[in-house]
């Protein structure tokens, strides 16, 4: 008698607490963690976040025997396409479950740059709130200013739906026409490192410039070189390069620069959705069906 080889599934992070349930539960797959950043060989599946680079070595080492993976983020720039297209691996991703987290939180920052939130909480806690000042800490309101989405894809759609109530106007925004740049677009080899110094010295000085993206779509050092020279009213960022972001990174310096630390996904409820999705995807890759949420390679 036959004694039946249980699929290994290499898990990089750990799940939700109900998805983590629910993939522990299976009595037949093999559940690797990945705890020292190795990679375990011959695994038949692999689920893994954007911490994670799934490059050719990765998905060599992985084995041929390897099935599909399942990344845990809706974009899918830290795997390489290449590498498993020329294998036919499958790759699933969750592309819906953080639609509605990422543009709450867009919002939010748009709002926290423009009322200077971070400066006025900082005066708080360091005990420089002062007597009541007329002219103190005076942020912007939103009211009838320009508003231009850099991405209208899902995120960029639901961060304009929930702005609307503020637009003084829409349609084709150029970059000094501006009063509030939100970039949600996906990071290409043509977006990366798009916003650079020329195009910051075609915004107003007054603009904010919110970040919900990925961290490369902005040059960095460009940003910091604007900010020196007061070419920008606020900045708010969920994401930045590199990740984490050193405490004395010249970028923090800023008073006008809020930084998070990339949570726009960070709901109990889209992390509850994504973790099912995951595992969804990996069962289907595994047993060789269609996968609910498939990357179309090109």
């Amino acid at each position: 008698m036959s004694v039946q080889i249980k699929p290994r599934i290499l898990l990089t992070k750990t799940l939700s607490e109900d998805a983590q349930k629910r993939i522990e539960s299976f009595d037949d797959i093999e559940l690797i963690h990945w705890k020292d950043s190795s990679v375990i060989p011959r695994v038949d599946g692999l689920i893994c976040t954007v911490t994670n680079k799934i490059d050719e070595e990765v998905i060599e080492t992985a084995g041929d025997q390897l099935k599909v993976v399942s990344t845990m983020s809706a974009g899918y720039d830290h795997i390489s396409i290449p590498a498993l297209k020329s294998r036919s691996i499958p790759l699933g991703h969750t592309p819906d479950v953080f639609t509605d987290a990422v543009a709450d939180l867009a919002v939010l920052l748009v709002l926290a740059a423009a009322r200077r939130l971070r400066e006025g909480i900082s005066a708080v806690y360091n005990g420089d709130w002062k007597l009541w000042c007329p002219t103190r800490l005076l942020g912007c309101q939103l009211t009838d200013k320009t508003i231009g989405i850099i991405g209208l894809g899902r995120i960029g759609l639901a961060t304009a739906k929930r702005l609307k109530p503020f637009l003084g106007s829409s349609g084709r925004i150029i970059y000094a026409e501006a009063d509030v740049v939100i970039i949600s677009c996906f990071l290409t080899e043509e977006t990366r490192g798009m916003f650079d110094y020329e195009v910051f010295k075609k915004m107003k000085n007054s603009v904010i410039l919110v970040n919900v993206a990925r961290g490369s779509v902005i040059n960095q050092p460009d940003l910091v070189r604007a900010l020196s020279e007061n070419r920008l009213g606020a900045v708010a960022l969920d994401v930045t390069t590199p990740e984490p972001l050193s405490p004395d990174d010249p970028l923090l310096k800023f008073e006008n620069v809020t930084v998070m630390p990339h949570i726009g996904y960070a709901t109990a409820e889209a992390k509850a959705a994504q973790g099912n999705i995951v595992i969804d995807n990996l069962l289907a890759g595994i047993k060789g069906e269609k996968l609910p949420y498939r990357v179309e390679f090109d």
